[in-house]
């Protein structure tokens, strides 16, 4: 390798600087958002703090796109850095999206699932906070990602289980649509979790 390239590589690493900003933007969006589903209905402020961070994800996703869009030289593909962002940033959109959907459908109280997937995506996000700073070295990253695809397995059971209860309990049919909804946002967060370790995991076999 060129010392020239060398250079540009060690200059773009903040690209990394980025991913790590983002996933820890991330774990304020989904801790917020566990507060708020554990805490529900006294705390409903907190889903503009949960606007606020999905806003910075923006901003975050915008620079990774813009350096993209100057930069020849990245430290890893360049299609990967923007499957990576794009996942970090559907994370944040989904989990923006439920805390949306609690005050949009009026919910009066929580559902015990619906506080146990929050959980559950508070895990996820963790896991993928603590990976992220190996990306650097394209250190191994399987405890982490091995762990967030037993969550969203965790997930996927406690989903099917929650939309099977909500028509096996005579609730009323538009109670039923607004929880369907707000599940599967709930879901779609932590499926994006999934791909977010795949990419890191894709990454790193690629550098190895």
């Amino acid at each position: 390798m060129s010392r020239l390239t060398s250079a540009l590589i060690g200059r773009d690493a903040t690209y990394f600087t980025l991913f790590e900003e983002s996933a820890t933007n991330i774990v304020r969006a989904a801790d917020l958002l566990d507060q708020m589903m554990a805490a529900w209905p006294e705390r409903p402020e907190l889903a503009r703090d949960i606007l606020i961070c999905e806003q910075d994800g923006d901003r975050i996703t915008a620079e990774i796109v813009s350096r993209l869009n100057q930069t020849f030289v990245t430290p890893i593909e360049r299609e990967d850095i923007l499957d990576l962002a794009t996942a970090l940033d559907d994370v944040l959109d989904f989990t923006e999206e439920t805390a949306d959907y609690m005050g949009l459908y009026k919910i009066e109280a929580p559902m015990e699932q619906a506080q146990r997937m929050a959980h559950i995506l508070l895990m996820a996000v963790r896991q993928i906070a603590e990976a992220m700073p190996l990306l650097r070295t394209f250190g191994d990253l399987a405890p982490h990602t091995a762990e967030i695809h037993r969550l969203e397995n965790d997930g996927d059971r406690i989903v099917r289980e929650a939309v099977a209860s909500l028509f096996d309990t005579g609730i009323d049919p538009m109670v039923v649509i607004r929880w369907k909804d707000i599940y599967e946002r709930l879901e779609d967060a932590i499926d994006a979790c999934e791909r977010v370790a795949n990419t890191l995991a894709n990454i790193v076999i690629k550098n190895a």
